[in-house]
């Protein structure tokens, strides 16, 4: 009876092979027979949909390293952060030994709402102790975040309250920003973080330029490091308001995809707008096509280091069951035509990867004499013909070195142990009023708060009890470094503006200070958008 039911299963998937045949490519044939062949005559049970994704991801993979595949939790996670908005309670939170720490709620947010307050410890979820047990952030996360609409349980300890406290909350749609920070580092002298190229980040950008420019923005620092990319439409959009009518914002083109070209409509706000841009080896996708827009017509300086060099365009293939295919179709190429996909080799993901650890490695975050640009890849920008360089990621006008000076092992290690967070939420704690009512704005925190050698004190006794040992030296190398970001960090706890951290920090940051100074030597703006960097020339190769 086994033999003639086999056999039937064979004649059926020999009459479907027959019928495939006059359809189908032989390539896809295969395929699917030996799909067939697996699914029912495979010595153990297979899970199918399990055995086709595997086939997928197997297919991608072969290709180049941005086409991919995620599964229908994959997808959502991947696209929550770039839509601009998830469900949850509307919390930020820090994990400190174990236990959920609040830095801040969303200003009209779930949790606000109820009650809950900076410096709470949520211990419980839903009747689960979250606290002491070493829950990973991404799993909290799931249970803090839930459809619109549905209530979670939470119980809190308050500090200078003896039993902990039940809140129930109604969960509901929580905006991502874009933003991370929007200020005016003097009276005309704008500076912008932007994080990532989302649904929402054009509008959010126009909101901050007109908030700056009624502040006295006369010219803008536009920070664009470790921005990951995005949509490629927000990288359209925002490039729109700098650039003139006609002008070429982006193009992409591929084997199986004819020329598509994107043009300003010149109807910016920003033309004439005073600009730096600042990137760096994290800056990729579609911060790298700004950088190239506004390098390519002249419109800004470009500071910083070497962006990463992701120059393919994926076409996202959804599926019934939620799952995603993420194809590359094209590449893009900045005005002048420079590609900026750097090199990669068709299944070698691994190597691609490592790349940024090689740069790192050459040297070439530390010393401009470690570049060399291939003279084969020389364009010229559009308006003052200016030399600048393909052949992956963009090179900025200015480059910036990694600042190392103040590293030291003894700073990696009380990193690594999580105690300047901890010692941070400790402080905090007690001193949050003292502080609120002494500065009541993040300026005048800037302006008078003062790290003091008694908070450093207890600082470092705190890393030694968690076997962090003192150095002198080590520690004196990495001391104002130190002060600056407790100092932040302290900002970021205590302010609800979630730039409050970058206005304390940004005093240190070496791409701040560079572009502060191009900006403000207006000889040297000029020069370096009408002429470019001599520099360069003596790094180039010949070939």
């Amino acid at each position: 009876m086994k033999k003639i039911s086999l056999a039937i299963t064979m004649c059926l998937a020999f009459s479907l092979t027959c019928m495939a045949q006059r359809t189908m490519p032989q390539a896809l044939q295969k395929l699917l027979n030996a799909e067939y062949a697996i699914s029912t005559l495979y010595v153990d049970s297979v899970n199918e949909d399990k055995l086709i994704e595997d086939a997928i991801r197997g297919m991608l993979e072969s290709l180049d390293p941005h086409s991919s595949y995620t599964d229908a939790k994959e997808t959502k996670e991947l696209e929550e952060p770039l839509q601009g908005e998830f469900s949850g309670v509307g919390i930020q939170f820090n994990l400190n030994q174990d236990t959920l720490y609040v830095i801040q709620t969303v200003p009209g947010g779930p949790s606000e709402r109820v009650g809950i307050l900076a410096g709470d410890r949520i211990i419980t979820v839903n009747d689960t102790v979250i606290a002491g047990v070493k829950m990973k952030n991404i799993d909290i996360q799931k249970r803090l975040r839930g459809k619109k609409g549905t209530q979670v349980t939470v119980k809190v300890l308050r500090p200078g309250v003896k039993e902990p406290i039940t809140f129930r909350i109604t969960r509901d749609n929580i905006p991502l920003h874009s933003i991370d920070a929007q200020y005016m580092l003097d009276d005309k002298t704008a500076y912008l973080r932007i994080s990532r190229f989302g649904a929402k980040t054009h509008e959010e950008m126009m909101d901050a330029l007109k908030s700056l420019k009624k502040q006295g923005m006369t010219q803008l620092i536009m920070d664009l490091g470790d921005n990951g990319g995005g949509y490629l439409n927000a990288a359209i959009d925002m490039c729109n308001e700098f650039l003139e009518r006609g002008q070429l914002m982006v193009y992409t083109e591929g084997d199986n995809a004819p020329r598509n070209d994107a043009t300003a409509n010149g109807w910016g706000d920003y033309k004439d707008l005073p600009m730096v841009v600042i990137v760096n080896q994290y800056s990729a996708s579609a911060a790298e096509i700004f950088a190239g827009a506004m390098q390519d017509w002249d419109r800004a300086v470009v500071v910083g280091r070497r962006t990463f060099g992701k120059g393919l365009v994926q076409r996202p293939f959804k599926f019934e069951d939620g799952s995603m295919m993420r194809l590359t179709v094209a590449r893009y190429y900045t005005p002048s035509g420079r590609c900026i996909q750097k090199p990669y080799k068709r299944g070698d993901k691994k190597s691609y990867e490592k790349e940024l650890y090689d740069r790192y490695n050459e040297g070439e975050y530390y010393s401009l004499d470690s570049i060399q640009f291939n003279d084969s890849l020389r364009y010229t920008t559009l308006i003052n013909h200016r030399t600048i360089y393909g052949g992956g990621g963009v090179m900025p006008d200015v480059f910036v070195p990694v600042d190392t000076s103040e590293y030291s092992t003894y700073y990696r290690d009380l990193t690594a142990k999580g105690i300047t967070n901890q010692y941070v939420i400790g402080y905090v704690d007690k001193n949050r009023k003292t502080i609120s009512k002494q500065f009541p704005t993040v300026k005048e925190f800037d302006n008078g708060f003062v790290v003091t050698d008694g908070m450093m004190r207890d600082f470092i006794a705190m890393g030694e009890k968690d076997s962090v040992k003192y150095d002198e030296e080590k520690y004196r190398t990495s001391e104002n470094m130190l002060k600056a970001i407790i100092k932040g960090l302290i900002a970021r706890d205590v302010y609800s503006d979630p730039g409050a951290y970058s206005v304390i920090i940004n005093h240190r940051n070496p791409d701040v200070q560079a572009a502060y100074n191009v900006l403000n030597d207006r000889d040297r703006y000029n020069r370096l958008l009408l002429e470019g960097n001599p520099e360069y020339e003596r790094l180039v190769k010949k070939h």
